[in-house]
């Protein structure tokens, strides 16, 4: 195993050093493809780069894990339940490896540092296809050859973010894959169908800005701007952009170049068939319908006010505010000091900044926080005049007055542990498992070792068969989640067994050694010759000299500390001699009667050779298991009446002693 590990580790280091800075994309977390649920993804080349470490809780047996050749997919879950997908190879002697994350409220950056985030992965070493199943056990398979490439469905939480990570260790044989998401009960496919939201036209009355539902295809953007018209005569439109589509796949807002400013007033944009074909699309191909309509209003330049906040995600330590207008980065005071919070626990705002474009100018202001809010209530951010001397300025030059706040929602942290009981039985054992609630927890996800699932706060799990039992549970008040597993032993198994050998001589004595397994608090001895014992190792036992061969039935029963029992029989044979001779004579006539040669009584015989040779030195018989005896024939031709010619060797049990015998034995017919 170490040297398997090792190689695989070597492997991912010779790629590491010769890997580039990823360009393409979709190959870094920022640039995810979007995923449609109902979408194939098919990637034909995978450029060669990447080589950044990944965080895989479980997994310290020194295997470089990383986003080596990678691709990022990114995804909202819109329906709790598990998350089926299929990695297949061009090549089925690839070997893609995957990762997913949960990245609700992150910067995705984050995957390469924060552990925290991983959800299920599967680094086997196995090639061909690989991905999630039902009858998969493990949530996590580790680098190597023992691995499965198959892993336990996640479940996933409805409205969180999430990340997959496809990487390929080896910089060779870029083949390709495809990516398929089915089999499991989440829904990653977004319900919403494409509309417009708003339109605002930019601060001279020159540009629409034109928001869209939804993040939306780039690729279906008309660039000449035919995909769009105005009521308006005082103008044309000439063009239409989007910044977000210079680095990635997906924009939701649109401006809109016009040949010449318009007059404050009211107006009128319709959505239409462009150049290109098509309207606008999302990314399950749907377009915003051919002859849309969204009216907006041109005002006289004023400030920008506090519009909305992002949802917020589990423990926030980053707020992002969403402003309905760009704001100026460079009027946001990096220390944070532009903005106060208050609520039921003391909040600290430690920075402030934008996602910032070329022309300065960003969307959203993200609040930094001195430490995550644990606690469950009301908060309130309220804008104040910074360090810098202003509070914050729209891309038209506006200051947003001092006292614009907005109120928020926190949720509690939640914690998944668990008790667990065990009720034993004979045949049967149940272990009660329970979650104690709290902290608005509404979601229950129970998974054990037989595949089995379970959404109850209370469940419980019967055995037949004894052993480690897992189990694990995610929790979730819709907000917040969290994940514990254990190990269960029932260990009540119950089974009677001792040690006898299977003759006796007359004049030994015997010990019964107690071989039974179990929490035993009862042994009950039956000797077969009347006597009995309560002993775990009874003592030594002498037979009365039989004289014939005497068999004795000889029992144990145990008991256990829940008055399980369990019982088991052996018999025993108390011999009249074990004295060791060979007959001087016999007569293999089939009488019943001296009808074989053998060394009589070798009970005690070990490494026995018993051989006969016949006058001309022939070897006639040769055995070692002294039950084994000569019939007096050779390959089934009866030989003839004389003498043969003996030997014995064999070590006697009790002394130590060896023995090589020789002599003479008459063959009567």
């Amino acid at each position: 195993m170490r040297l398997k590990y090792f190689t695989i580790f070597l492997l991912f280091v010779s790629d590491y050093i010769y890997a580039q800075t990823c360009t393409t994309l979709g190959q870094t977390p920022a640039t995810a493809f979007p995923v449609c649920g109902t979408s194939v993804f098919s990637q034909t080349t995978v450029p060669a780069c990447g080589g950044k470490s990944i965080p895989v809780p479980g997994c310290n047996d020194g295997a470089a894990y990383g986003d080596l050749n990678p691709f990022w997919y990114k995804f909202t879950c819109f329906s709790s339940g598990t998350l089926g997908l299929t990695i297949t190879p061009m090549t089925q002697s690839d070997d893609y490896d995957w990762q997913i994350f949960d990245i609700t409220g992150r910067n995705p950056n984050d995957v390469y540092t924060d552990g925290s985030l991983y959800i299920t992965s599967n680094w086997s070493a196995v090639s061909g296809a690989t991905g999630t199943a039902s009858n998969a056990t493990a949530a996590t398979n580790c680098a190597g050859y023992d691995y499965p490439n198959k892993s336990r469905m996640p479940f996933l939480l409805e409205g969180r973010q999430y990340l997959l990570l496809v990487s390929h260790f080896t910089s060779t044989n870029q083949s390709g894959y495809t990516l398929r998401f089915e089999g499991g009960t989440a829904s990653i496919t977004d319900p919403k169908a494409p509309h417009t939201s708003a339109a605002r036209a930019f601060c001279d009355g020159s540009t629409i800005l034109l928001k869209l539902n939804k993040k939306m295809r780039c690729n279906t953007l008309a660039p000449d701007g035919s995909d769009f018209s105005i009521s308006s005569g005082l103008a044309t439109i000439v063009g239409a952009g989007a910044l977000t589509c210079a680095t990635g796949f997906e924009m939701d807002s649109v401006a809109i170049t016009l040949s010449n400013p318009l007059p404050p007033g009211s107006y009128s944009l319709f959505v239409k068939t462009g150049s290109d074909g098509n309207t606008i699309m999302d990314h399950c191909d749907r377009e915003i319908p051919n002859g849309e309509r969204i009216d907006f209003t041109l005002e006289p330049v004023q400030p920008t006010p506090m519009d909305s906040l992002s949802p917020v995600s589990c423990a926030p330590d980053l707020l992002q505010l969403v402003f309905e207008k760009p704001m100026r980065c460079s009027s946001i005071a990096p220390d944070g000091s532009d903005f106060v919070i208050t609520g039921p626990t003391p909040v600290s705002v430690s920075a402030a900044y934008g996602k910032c474009s070329q022309n300065d100018n960003s969307e959203v202001i993200y609040i930094k926080l001195s430490s995550p809010i644990l606690t469950k209530g009301s908060y309130t951010i309220s804008l104040v005049r910074g360090t810098d001397g202003n509070t914050i300025i729209d891309e038209c030059g506006e200051e947003t007055p001092m006292g614009e706040n907005i109120s928020f929602q926190t949720a509690d942290t939640v914690d998944a542990s668990f008790s667990h009981q065990i009720l034993y039985g004979c045949e049967l054992d149940t272990i009660i498992y329970t979650h104690p609630g709290g902290n608005d927890i509404h979601t229950w996800q129970w998974a054990f070792e037989d595949g089995s699932t379970y959404t109850d706060h209370h469940t419980e799990k019967i055995y037949s068969v004894f052993g480690e039992k897992n189990a694990s549970l995610v929790v979730s008040n819709g907000v917040c989640s969290d994940t514990v597993s254990t190990v269960v032993v029932l260990d009540n198994e119950l089974k009677a067994a001792f040690d006898a050998i299977g003759f006796i001589c007359p004049e030994d004595s015997i010990a019964y050694k107690d071989r039974s397994i179990g929490r035993i608090t009862d042994w009950y001895w039956e000797f077969g010759n009347g006597s009995t014992s309560r002993l775990q190792h009874p003592d030594n036992l002498r037979y009365a000299p039989p004289h014939t061969n005497q068999i004795y039935t000889v029992s144990l029963t145990v008991t256990d500390d829940i008055g399980c029992v369990d019982a088991i029989t052996k018999e025993v044979t108390v011999v009249t001699s074990c004295y060791i001779a060979i007959p001087n004579a016999f007569t293999p006539n089939g009488d019943g009667l001296n009808d074989f040669l053998y060394p009589v009584n070798a009970y005690k015989a070990d490494n026995l050779i018993f051989r006969v040779f016949n006058v001309y030195g022939q070897k006639v018989f040769e055995t070692r298991d002294h039950t084994k005896k000569w019939d007096g024939t050779l390959k089934n031709v009866p030989q003839q009446s004389g003498a043969y010619v003996w030997t014995l060797e064999y070590t006697h049990r009790d002394t130590g002693r060896n023995f090589d015998l020789k002599g003479t034995t008459m063959l009567i017919r």
